[in-house]
């Protein structure tokens, strides 16, 4: 790892120089024991289609936005914490070469880089400082990761029906759980799945029922636990669930950017060491 750049001037300067870029509009990103690893542009998988977008490796996270006027102004930044990432080599297709998904718990993506070296260099990083943020706060790797979205263009039909065929009237949606491209009638449903948003999300269907099943699964393991813990102790029994007003007496027995920072010709990623 490079620590011994945390308090040095050029990491400083570095990290100044991107929170410039972004101005208003992101966060600060200046804290103590954070240094700038590298930066480069990576070609990131969005719904309507492939788009450039600036990211910035940093010990701790992983920052990235859109690309207004290069080294000079960036927008929309995104801030994912490292310790949350988990990374998957995926294989080319004809459009885009040199891929892996970024998996976190609330968001996952691909990107793409502009070589296979480019590839190995990020992901190596990333791995690096990942393991580095894991051992240090005894942490075990993320295991829950949201679905990636499904590109639009990968499907002219609903998956869930496979019988509406979009148009300009008929609308694609995305499921929140599985990612798939789906249409209205397959995705009138929400579900609250708080790693995601405090907000109920729009769901298809089957993984509206998938949920609804799994809820009721986790509400009927948590009843028999209550059941047996009531069951060891004398005179406790578990509550009702009524929440209507009742006496006290009737109670008592229910539980209570203009600076360039790069001079020289490295035109898409470059690490600090």
């Amino acid at each position: 790892m490079v620590d011994h750049l945390a308090n040095t001037e050029i990491n400083s300067q570095r990290i100044a120089a991107v929170e410039n870029c972004f101005g208003a509009s992101g966060q600060p990103l200046a804290v103590p024991g954070r240094v700038l690893l590298g930066e480069g542009i990576l070609t990131k998988e969005c719904r309507k289609k492939p788009k450039p977008r600036i990211f910035f490796l940093f010990n701790d996270i992983l920052v990235y936005g859109s690309i207004v006027i290069n080294k000079r102004k960036y927008n929309s930044q995104h801030i994912i914490p490292l310790e949350d990432v988990t990374l998957e080599t995926l294989p080319d297709t004809l459009q885009m070469k040199n891929r892996w998904m970024i998996k976190t718990s609330k968001k996952s993506f691909v990107v793409s880089a502009a070589s296979l070296t480019e590839r190995k260099e990020w992901i190596s990083h990333l791995e690096e400082c990942i393991r580095h943020l894991l051992t240090k706060t005894g942490r075990q790797p993320s295991t829950e990761h949201a679905a990636p979205w499904i590109p639009d263009k990968a499907t002219d039909i609903c998956m869930r029906c496979t019988q509406t065929k979009f148009s300009t009237l008929t609308r694609r949606h995305h499921c929140r759980k599985c990612g798939f491209v789906v249409c209205g009638d397959c995705s009138r449903q929400r579900f609250l799945m708080p790693r995601l948003s405090p907000k109920p999300l729009r769901v298809c269907n089957l993984c509206y029922r998938q949920l609804l099943a799994e809820q009721k699964k986790e509400a009927e393991a948590d009843r028999q636990q209550l059941e047996r813990y009531c069951s060891a102790i004398p005179g406790c029994e578990p509550s009702s669930g009524d929440d209507s007003d009742k006496s006290d007496d009737d109670k008592a027995d229910q539980w209570p950017a203009d600076t360039e920072f790069y001079t020289s010709e490295v035109s898409w990623s470059s690490f600090h060491s």
